[in-house]
This record gives C-alpha cells, sequence and structure tokens, in this order.
C-alpha cells in the first residue's frame, strides 16, 4: 500500500533561514541512510553555521545499519567482519547532533511536506533529501523470486553465505553456481565465490552483452576476463536466464534455450523504483527515475533534493551520471553545500560530476584500479583499493579509526604466524638434514 499524492505545479519557494536566538531551528528530513544519504547528513553537520540556525538533520531508514557495499563481496571470503562494513547508525551518529529514526516510508506529501510510515509517524520538514536508492526487480526472470539469491544488502549476504555453508557440507563433487549480470556485481562476486570455492566450486557468470563490464574501461575489461578464466569461471556472453527453479536455469542464446543444472543461483541485475515514489506529482523518466535541475532540486519543489540511482542526474554533457558510490558521494557533498548555501541565502551551484576512475574486487588479495593513466592490477591494487576505502571513504573517524586498528592487528598477526610456519619448517629442514 501507498499514499497517492497529487499535486499541481507551484512557485518555486524555499523555506526562510532560522536565523538564530529561539527561533525553532530548519528542519531537513533525509530518506535513506546509503551512501547519498548518510553523507550528505555529515557533510551538512560539518558545514560553518554563524550566519543561522544550525538545521536539525534527521536520518530515516528502514535497517538500523550502514552498510558500505563495495566490502559487500569480502564477507564472502570471510575477508571482513560484518560490524566493519556495517556499523549501526546509533554508533556512526553518536555525538553529531544527527537524529535517525528506523521505520519504513509510506508516503509523501510534497504540498504539505510531510513524510508518514507504515506505523502512523508523520514527519515535517523544511527541506527533504530523497536517497533511498532502488529496490531489487525480482519478477524479471521466472522463478528468480522463489529460488535466486540476491546480493545487495547485508541480509542477502548473510544468507548466501549461510547457503554456502550448506553446500560446502555436502558430499556434491562440484558445487554448480550460476550468477546474472556481466556489471561490476556479478564480477565481483563471481572472483571471490571462485577463490572461496576452489576445486569444490564450478562458477557460471552469463553477461548478457558482448563483453563484461560493460562502460568499464578497455583495461578493466581485459584483466577481469583474463581473472575470471584463470580461477575457471565460465563466461558465457549474449546469454541471459530465461528462468530459475530449484535445481536447474533455463538460458537462452541467440534464441536457443537450454537447461542447465545448478546448486545455487544469484542475480546481480535488475531494479525498480520505491512503490511509493512512482506515484509522486514531480517529473519522472521511463525507468520512474526523478527528475532533477542541475543543482540536484525537484522541478518545481526546490526543497527536495533527489540524490543516487532514485534520480535521473547528468553531467554537463548531459550523460547520465552513473549509480556508483563514487557518484553518491559527489552528490552527497554537493547536495549539503546547496543546502547549505539555500539556509543561508547563497546561490546555489550545479552538479558537476567527476570520474575519479574504478576499482575492483577480483578475488581475495587481487583487485584492479584504474585511475587519471595509472593502470594496476594484483596485491598492489587490492591493498590500494582497500585503504583508500577505509582511509576515505568509511563514514566518520571514529569508525575509520577502529577499522584501521583491526586491520593492522590482523596483519601483524598474520605475519606471525607466517614467520612462525617459516621458523618451524626451516627448523624441521634442518634436523632432517641430520
Amino acid at each position: 500500500m501507498y499514499l497517492n499524492f497529487h499535486t499541481t505545479p507551484r512557485k518555486n519557494t524555499i523555506p526562510p533561514p532560522a536565523l538564530g536566538g529561539n527561533v525553532t531551528p530548519n528542519q531537513i528530513c533525509i530518506l535513506g541512510g546509503g551512501f547519498a544519504g548518510l553523507y550528505t547528513a555529515l557533510y551538512l553537520n560539518r558545514l560553518s553555521w554563524s550566519k543561522c540556525k544550525k538545521p536539525q538533520i534527521t536520518i530515516i531508514d528502514k535497517e538500523n545499519r550502514f552498510l558500505f557495499t563495495p566490502f559487500l563481496y569480502e564477507l564472502v571470503t570471510r575477508e571482513f567482519q560484518s560490524w566493519e562494513i556495517a556499523p549501526s547508525f546509533e554508533k556512526l551518529l553518536a555525538d553529531t547532533g544527527i537524529q535517525f529514526h528506523q521505520g519504513t516510508i509510506q508516503g509523501i506529501d510534497l504540498e504539505k511536506r510531510q513524510v508518514q510510515l507504515h506505523r502512523g509517524e508523520i514527519f515535517s520538514y523544511d527541506y527533504l533529501v530523497l536517497a533511498v536508492g532502488r529496490e531489487t526487480l525480482s519478477d524479471l526472470v521466472s522463478g528468480a523470486a522463489t529460488y535466486a539469491y540476491p546480493f545487495r544488502t547485508l541480509a542477502d549476504a548473510d544468507l548466501l553465505r549461510e547457503r554456502l555453508r550448506v553446500l560446502e557440507a555436502t558430499d556434491l563433487p562440484k558445487i554448480q553456481v550460476a550468477i546474472a549480470g556481466g556489471g561490476p556485481g556479478g564480477v565481483e562476486l563471481a572472483g571471490k565465490l571462485a577463490d572461496r570455492l576452489q576445486e569444490r566450486g564450478q562458477i557460471y557468470l552469463f553477461a548478457r552483452d558482448k563483453q563484461i563490464l560493460k562502460n568499464f574501461s578497455a583495461f578493466s575489461q581485459k584483466v577481469a576476463r583474463q581473472s575470471l578464466e584463470a580461477r575457471g569461471v565460465q563466461v558465457k556472453f549474449e546469454t541471459s536466464i530465461d528462468s530459475v527453479s530449484s535445481n536447474q536455469i533455463n538460458l537462452v542464446h541467440q534464441g536457443q534455450v537450454r537447461t542447465i543444472s545448478v546448486d545455487l543461483a544469484i542475480g546481480t541485475l535488475g531494479t525498480q523504483s520505491k512503490e511509493w515514489l512512482r506515484p509522486l506529482d514531480c517529473q519522472h523518466n521511463s525507468q520512474n527515475q526523478l527528475l532533477t535541475l542541475p543543482t540536484l532540486q525537484l522541478v518545481n519543489y526546490p526543497e527536495v533534493f533527489a540524490l543516487g540511482d532514485l534520480a535521473d542526474i547528468r553531467d554537463a554533457q548531459g550523460k547520465q551520471v552513473p549509480s556508483t558510490a563514487q557518484a553518491a558521494f559527489q552528490q552527497a557533498n554537493c547536495a549539503a553545500r546547496n543546502l547549505g548555501a539555500a539556509l543561508t541565502g547563497r546561490p546555489l551551484l550545479a552538479f558537476r560530476y567527476s570520474h575519479l576512475g574504478e576499482m575492483l574486487t577480483l578475488g581475495i588479495n587481487d583487485a584492479i584500479v584504474s585511475s587519471f593513466g595509472i593502470n594496476l592490477r594484483g596485491s598492489i591494487a587490492c591493498a590500494i583499493r582497500r585503504w583508500v576505502y577505509i582511509l576515505l571513504r568509511m563514514p566518520t573517524c571514529r569508525h575509520r579509526l577502529q577499522v584501521v586498528k583491526h586491520r593492522l592487528k590482523r596483519l601483524i598477526l598474520d605475519w606471525l604466524v607466517s614467520h612462525r610456519q617459516q621458523s618451524t619448517a626451516k627448523s624441521y629442514w634442518r634436523k632432517s638434514k641430520y
């Protein structure tokens, strides 16, 4: 069920700034605690508010944890622990003054400037940031909703790990795994699963296009394909999954249909807009993404900002900005600055997307880094990717410090174990020699 609020175009008016004293602070409501939403709140909180009273910032999300999605794949191979990539909002926002409310959104009244949750709570706002992302399109393939495992959330990763644990405990000679999607999600997951299962697994990656990693650099495409082949992953191009059942999938390749047996099917493609977003009386594109002004505001609703993959955001050349974490970071920074400008009566700036490069994991201790003409692969790229994300992209200094301390402890312990094993081997060799 969702609310359907119909409005008519109105004059572009924004709330006046709260100028201090006993004036009630402006209420900024941020829907969605992902990259775009959380970082908008954090960037806003760091701004100087000398000219007006600091606004009250509230994040609303159905989950109680933030998810650092680039490291979701590392959970599959046990390289990271859940607390590292999914800290609670309560811990992240402690001592920031930012409020968090866990709840499921039912609808928005753009005219009354109200957000309604399923439990009946109503939140009034002066400014609204829409950053809820999109949701998995489970009915894209017949049977996928029942038999295929999605891979977008922490709960998805936990379910996948449990399924892998069950399969690994069986006497199956080969665990057959099918992954739908030749984008970064499918490629990264295929590499991780191949490294986890080793000789016990056979990974199939099905891509609808003639290549994997469409829109990525030629270097990333080439290295990723070589890496998958080296790991024994069978990549099937121009192939789509027509249906999924409990132990098999039907494939379509150049009009021909065939069936293969699988023990695990994973879908990494297909998203749709949130149901309650579709009836909003504002402009949408054919994919139900919200159309925005260059300042990230909705047309006719300048107090509403739309970020992330729920919005159709264009760069300076008119090309749609990709739905990536780096784009979300940049949009959050722009939205925070523009909210600050609106609250202090300054002009707003147009969003300018800068492509900073590509970083992909290819497996355990293996990755690609391609940025500003520098192309790296292997363990060096893996270390760079990992530490860039930890030191520069993870939220809050406190959480970064906790992760850094844990990572350094692991490095030291791994070195000590390796050194001890080498010493034991040398000692055994000397004794056997005599």
